[in-house]
């Protein structure tokens, strides 16, 4: 479920010995699968393991994760890097916005899973996103801009260069294409 490098490994025995005995880390995820996800790492003491969490063990501590951000943090990554200016905890979690779908879940549900892990954050940049609402019979997944994006006059080029050749390149058997349903008014929220 987590994968937590030996230098962030290292790094947390570290901390957790100026703590009280038995105390280890919670890795948890607040607003799960909500586009303002965002994941944490805290210390744990023994009084606050809950009945339902998940225990991870891990070399000389344990992580403990709550039942519900669990499935969220399929995938997640910690790591501990240090340099020359300081070091720096991080830690990546690609299913914190939107909970990781089966393989063989039906083919909405995979191409929403991508549009909200994968393109949604790099288009958040521009503040924008955008929502999947259908995936046509001929297999064209139609999509409706937000924010940033709704008007703007890159939004075609987002489109075809961006979405759509990634989605197709993911679900070559399944999707043919994408199209945009959103009626686009330029306004003061257009990045460009």
């Amino acid at each position: 479920m987590i994968r937590i490098s030996d230098s962030a490994q290292g790094h947390f025995r570290n901390l957790l010995s100026q703590q009280e005995s038995g105390t280890n880390i919670r890795v948890f995820v607040v607003n799960p699968g909500q586009a303002n996800a965002e994941c944490g790492v805290s210390y744990c003491p023994p009084d606050a393991v809950e009945a339902d969490d998940i225990i991870l063990p891990f070399s000389g501590f344990d992580a403990v994760v709550d039942e519900q951000s669990a499935p969220f943090l399929e995938d997640a990554e910690i790591d501990y890097v240090e340099q020359e200016l300081g070091s720096q905890l991080t830690l990546k979690a690609p299913n914190a916005k939107a909970k990781k779908v089966a393989d063989d879940a039906p083919l909405i549900e995979r191409v929403d899973y991508v549009i909200q892990s994968q393109i949604n954050p790099q288009l958040a940049s521009h503040g924008g996103q955008v929502v999947l609402t259908e995936i046509t019979e001929k297999g064209v997944a139609i999509l409706q801009f937000g924010g940033g994006c709704n008007g703007c006059s890159m939004v075609d080029v987002t489109l075809k260069e961006g979405i759509e050749k990634q989605l197709v390149e993911l679900f070559p058997n399944e999707l043919t294409g994408v199209a945009d349903a959103t009626e686009h008014s330029r306004g003061e929220h257009s990045y460009y």
